[in-house]
C-alpha cells in the first residue's frame, strides 16, 4: 500500500483537489496579488508618517498645562488643550489601525504568494 499524504485546504488523501478553480479566476487572483504587491512597497511611506503622528500626540501630552491658576493661563488656552484630548484619542485610534490594516496586508500577500510557490 503507497503511502497516504494528507494535504491542506481543500485536497484530499491522495492529493488531488476536491474541486477545480475556474480558469478565469487564475490571472484575475495573479493580477490582485501583483498589484497588492506593488503597493505596499509605496504604502510602506504611511509607517514613518505614523509614528512622527505619535511622537506629536505624545509632545502634545507631555506640554498639556497641569495645573493652571488664573494667573499662569487664560481660559481660551485652557479650553484650547481640553478639546485636543478627544483629537488626540482619535489620531492614535487612526494610526493603529492603519498600522494593523498594513500589517495586515502584508502578511496575507507574503502568504499567498509563499502558497502560489507550492
Amino acid at each position: 500500500m503507497g503511502s497516504v499524504k494528507l494535504c491542506r485546504g481543500c485536497r484530499s488523501y491522495d492529493g488531488s483537489s476536491s474541486h477545480s478553480a475556474s480558469p478565469t479566476m487564475n490571472p484575475l487572483r495573479k493580477g490582485v496579488i501583483s498589484v497588492t504587491h506593488n503597493l505596499l512597497k509605496p504604502f510602506l511611506s504611511v509607517i514613518p508618517f505614523c509614528l512622527f503622528s505619535l511622537m506629536n500626540i505624545y509632545w502634545n501630552y507631555e506640554t498639556r498645562p497641569s495645573l493652571c491658576s488664573p494667573e499662569s493661563c487664560n481660559p481660551t488656552e485652557l479650553m484650547r488643550h481640553q478639546k485636543s484630548v478627544p483629537k488626540s484619542q482619535r489620531n492614535a485610534l487612526l494610526i493603529a489601525s492603519v498600522l494593523l490594516l498594513y500589517w495586515l496586508l502584508y502578511a496575507v500577500t507574503n502568504l499567498v504568494i509563499q502558497a502560489d510557490v507550492e
